[in-house]
């Protein structure tokens, strides 16, 4: 049997694992919140929840990235993130995120980015030296 085909995500559909892990994200965000409003009896409030809740973010992506090669959104749209035929490291995954934060401050120019440059690569990807495809089968 052969290995299932590969391409370059589109845009689209990058754009729409972005927002199914967005999803995910939030729902962690608030069983985080309630389970910390039940166990103090009051609101949250402050700088350490917003780290907190960052952190939780920064944890989903880069476990997903490293440990499967692909979010729960990238799973949903049959897309894999990885170093030519290798799965990323600890190091690209850092980077990835460092380039999707840059790409969001920028009001996502560094995705945009991705139709004007030749190899369609978007600022994450050019700053992990990684890329995201579309896989031909399903998982």
């Amino acid at each position: 049997m052969s290995a299932p085909a590969k391409s370059s995500a589109g845009l689209h559909l990058r754009l729409l694992a972005m927002l199914y892990d967005a999803l995910v994200v939030l729902a962690m965000w608030v069983l985080t919140l309630v389970v910390l409003v039940a166990a103090t009896g009051a609101a949250v409030t402050g700088f350490w929840v917003q780290v907190l809740l960052l952190a939780e973010a920064y944890a989903f992506f880069l476990f997903f990235w490293v440990r499967r090669g692909q979010t729960l959104g990238m799973l949903a749209w049959r897309l894999r993130v990885s170093d030519g035929n290798a799965p990323i490291g600890l190091r690209q995954a850092h980077l990835r995120i460092a380039g999707g934060i840059l790409s969001l401050a920028c009001l996502g120019l560094g995705h945009i980015w991705m139709l004007f440059d030749r190899q369609g690569r978007t600022w994450p990807d050019i700053l992990s030296a990684s890329s995201i495809e579309r896989t031909g089968a399903k998982r």
